[in-house]
């Protein structure tokens, strides 16, 4: 009797110790973005170019596309750098990479017509 209570704890351990290590995905880590300072220069630059509304739109569009890969790439959470502790990675460079990317994706080559596609 004693032993078939021990043979069944040592496979409910066994399974639950094999749950948690494969039914579980790993936690998305944390990395920050300069959010602010990616749209503060796309909203300077688009006002003194006289950007239309679609403009905004199409590039607002695009950075959420751009944000979303990163995301994926990293299987990270991303966060506004100033809500972040010290330490976390910054991605900010990422995003605007990915996010002039897409622009020159989508206006056929050129980010000319789309300010904030990188620095």
């Amino acid at each position: 009797m004693v032993s078939a209570v021990l043979l069944s704890s040592a496979v409910a351990a066994a399974v639950s110790a094999a749950t948690l290590r494969y039914g579980i995905e790993a936690q998305p880590h944390i990395a920050s973005v300069r959010l602010g300072e990616i749209t503060a220069a796309y909203t300077t630059r688009a006002a003194s170019s006289g950007q239309t509304a679609a403009e905004v739109r199409a590039w607002g569009q695009a950075l959420e596309a751009a944000l979303d890969r990163v995301v994926a790439r990293h299987g990270a959470v991303l966060l506004p750098a100033r809500a972040v502790a010290a330490g976390a990675p910054d991605l900010t460079a990422e995003v605007e990479a990915a996010l002039a990317n897409i622009l020159a994706t989508r206006t056929g080559g050129s980010t000319g017509s789309m300010p904030g596609a990188g620095r």
